[in-house]
């Protein structure tokens, strides 16, 4: 029987990919860790490796196709002693995933028997209640009928009802992806992940359907070409509609003096060979240690719940070919200088390369986005949701100043906090700026 090479969930909220180019072709031999693939996610190009050795049979999904779902079978492979006859209906670049496949992928999310013990009493509950309510007392109003579901109910294991209950989320804006459309533990963490709280109040997902239609017609005789949007542009906008549609923002700007940092800079810069310090790793600490002098700033929106991060995971926008990655500096303000600067660059050259790992651009609780380098003197910078906060640096400009009373002139660098109002208040985001300035303006205490 051939071996199904079908398209991998290179990340937990990856659902579907670009096949963007083989590096087989039918007939070709391969072993277990040879590089069959390169598969293009919504922020990166990752290689997909062969688990099995064999003779590539027969590619079923061409090179440069959208929008492949995950599992979807892409190429077939023959063992040892299998021949090209092995083919006839073995799958199809069609096919969606397996039966037996997903049955294996779902087990760890199947219930219990006391699991669907427990959802059958909750579909007897709103019975009893209505016989209580036919006894005088109040009852609970039924759920209306929702798409996806069985007699009005959403289909949901127990377990993501109670998550969705405690993160606030609406299961009527989650799809399923378990057995029959039923909405399991993974499409929760999934929906919490993207920034997820969709309830019922809030109406992210119309307004992004909406927002083609807005478009309006060129007039006749314009010339103009259409690029095909790419999966990370089409990600970074929905993402960012969706920040600025559901996060009130709010906007708070400093003036931080830097020829001390400049000064220091040099310095370090000229006593090794072994690095070279950038102003934004500079930042990147300074922002780390305001961050764990004022912890209520690292945190994010979870709807019924305030989530406070233990670790300080600072994201460092980068600009690539074809839009934008965070790539992120974990536990940013337990490492030097030098550290940071060594692994700043060299996620950097990974990111531009698009051979970051999921794991290395998710997840971070705070982002900085640097255009300094572009000569803008001041600019306001989106929310990366679900993050609750993004500092956004200007250029260092030589600039009158007032100091000791009189005129002088100072390199000035200004920095822009937008804040997520729901989890940074007022008070605190000017607490974090208050901080982040004296260690700009101080740079010697980001050593100790």
């Amino acid at each position: 029987m051939p071996i199904k090479i079908t398209m991998p969930q290179l990340s937990p909220t990856m659902t579907e990919g670009t096949l963007s180019k083989w590096l087989v072709k039918e007939g070709d031999e391969v072993s277990s860790g040879d590089i069959l693939a390169e598969i293009e996610t919504d922020k990166a190009t990752m290689e997909v490796e062969s688990i099995d050795d064999g003779k590539v049979g027969k590619i079923l999904v061409a090179e440069g196709t959208d929008n492949v779902p995950v599992n979807e079978v892409i190429a077939l492979l023959l063992g040892e002693g299998e021949d090209a006859s092995a083919l006839e209906g073995a799958g199809s670049g069609s096919e969606k995933k397996q039966p037996a496949k997903a049955e294996k992928e779902e087990e760890p999310e199947e219930e219990s028997d006391d699991e669907a013990a427990s959802e059958e009493k909750e579909e007897e509950q709103p019975r009893a209640e209505r016989k209580k309510a036919d006894e005088g007392k109040s009852a609970r109003p039924e759920r209306k009928a929702e798409a996806g579901s069985d007699d009005g109910r959403i289909k949901a294991s127990p377990l993501a009802r109670s998550m969705a209950r405690q993160a606030d989320l609406d299961l009527g804006g989650i799809e399923g992806s378990g057995p029959h459309g039923r909405i399991i533990k993974r499409d929760i963490e999934a929906a919490l992940e993207s920034g997820g709280a969709r309830q019922a109040s809030a109406e992210p997902a119309p307004r992004a359907k909406s927002a083609p239609a807005a478009v309006a017609p060129l007039p006749e005789g314009v010339a103009y070409e259409e690029i095909k949007v790419s999966n990370m542009r089409r990600v970074i906008a929905e993402r960012l509609q969706e920040s600025k549609a559901t996060i009130p923002h709010f906007y708070l700007t400093v003036d931080c003096t830097i020829d001390r940092l400049l000064e220091m800079r040099a310095d370090l810069n000229g006593r090794s060979d072994a690095y070279k310090l950038s102003v934004n790793d500079f930042v990147i600490r300074a922002v780390a240690l305001a961050m764990r002098k004022v912890p209520e700033a690292n945190a994010q929106w979870g709807g019924n719940v305030i989530r406070r991060f233990k670790d300080i995971d600072v994201s460092v926008a980068v600009a690539i070919e074809g839009g934008l990655i965070t790539p992120v500096i974990r536990k940013a303000d337990t490492k030097g200088l030098a550290a940071i600067s060594d692994e700043m660059k060299e996620l950097a050259r990974r990111a531009r390369e698009g051979k970051l790992a999921p794991e290395e651009y998710q997840g971070g609780s705070f982002s900085i986005s640097n255009l300094g380098m572009y000569g803008i003197k001041q600019f306001d910078a989106v929310i990366n949701p679900p993050q609750a906060g993004i500092l956004a640096i200007g250029a260092g400009e030589k600039r009158p100043v007032v100091k000791d009373g009189g005129l002088d002139v100072a390199t000035v660098m200004s920095c822009t906090l937008s804040c997520d109002h729901r989890v940074i208040d007022g008070a605190i985001g000017a607490n974090l700026l208050t901080a982040f300035k004296g260690f700009i303006e101080d740079p010697l205490t980001m050593l100790l």
